[in-house]
């Protein structure tokens, strides 16, 4: 058998969950509605779907950030030129956006 042959099994961890209630305008639920038909997906999966990736957008820019602050620090002990400091993570900003 080689590996092309080989079957893949996908073990999924099931997480904790909490059921939360919230107020969504009623124009905006029947557009939700409508897309996740559109989507051939539950009302409850298209939510689940924009939280999630909100969320991911959301830490992997916080993590960006405090790591940009972490550099900073710890360049600040090397170098002691504030504006040096703030060039190189401009530097840094500018190369991760391109």
């Amino acid at each position: 058998m080689n590996k092309d042959d080989e079957e893949l099994e996908l073990y999924l961890k099931p997480r904790s969950t909490e059921t939360v209630s919230i107020k969504i305008p009623t124009d905006a639920l029947e557009s939700l509605k409508k897309v996740a038909a559109n989507r051939d997906m539950t009302l409850e999966a298209l939510l689940k779907f924009y939280i999630g990736q909100n969320l991911r957008q959301d830490l992997a820019k916080f993590f960006s950030e405090r790591l940009l602050e972490s550099t900073a620090e710890v360049l600040a002990k090397h170098i002691e030129s504030k504006e040096e400091i703030l060039s190189i993570i401009q530097e840094i900003q500018a190369e991760a956006t391109l």
